[in-house]
């Protein structure tokens, strides 16, 4: 892959009219586009099948946890839309299983969700997890690959770790990336894109960093010089 093709931009943003804008300020500087819940129930899938039929690679951020029927066939649905990525959280075989069912033959890949980046140790015992942080990831990885998925979604805190559990071609998807100096906002992991690509990261997502700067055409392509840098390495 190119260095920009590892670049997942977050469109997080009300509407289907705002993301088509950002997509075409962005233009080629961006290998993938993700749509996450705010923009899915504005217009957003809609727009991931306009954008897949032109061939753009779609990361079709849905966070899936039901059911294994609601999995199951909520999966298929999206692998019609012709999306390339779909998340579903690693919490448990049923649901794991039954996404893989759901995607059937077809392209889509599956990234299994391990623990969200904006959430601590403290968060973790909220939900009376006593597990550490880094041994919760690193089952749920196990669990995700078992399963038949192609990959995670994980802090780049905990992608080195994770390598070891899931070997090379796994692929590990990266949020929470902040450029040295950015502020980590709502992010209680967040690690720079040099960081996340040396722990073993495949991707990476960015979102306000790009979506919300004063140029978002030279903040993609600072970062994407900040991987071709750390691949270099």
């Amino acid at each position: 892959m190119l260095p920009r093709d590892r670049l997942i931009v977050a469109l997080d943003v009300p509407g289907a009219a705002e993301a088509k804008s950002l997509i075409e300020t962005l233009g080629d500087s961006v290998g993938v586009y993700k749509i996450g819940l705010e923009l899915l129930f504005s217009g957003g899938f809609a727009l991931a099948q306009e954008l897949a039929r032109h061939g753009r690679p779609i990361f079709i951020d849905a966070k899936l946890l039901d059911i294994e029927a609601t999995v199951e066939r909520a999966t298929a649905a999206i692998a019609r839309s012709g999306a390339a990525f779909l998340t579903v959280h690693a919490l448990d075989c049923k649901t794991l299983d039954a996404a893989v069912r759901g995607r059937g033959d077809s392209a889509l890949k599956l990234l299994g969700i391990t623990v969200l980046t904006n959430l601590s140790p403290a968060d973790l015992i909220e939900q009376c997890c006593d597990h550490p942080l880094a041994e919760l990831v690193r089952h749920r990885a196990k669990l995700t690959k078992e399963a038949g998925f192609d990959g995670v979604v994980a802090s780049g805190h905990e992608a080195a770790q994770i390598r070891e559990v899931v070997g090379r071609e796994f692929l590990i998807v990266t949020p929470g990336i902040r450029p040295q100096g950015a502020e980590a906002q709502d992010q209680a992991r967040a690690v720079t894109p040099r960081a996340a690509i040396g722990a073993g990261a495949d991707y990476l997502v960015v979102g306000r960093p790009i979506t919300r700067a004063p140029d978002p055409r030279a903040a993609a392509e600072a970062i994407v010089g900040e991987i071709a840098a750390a691949l270099a390495r």
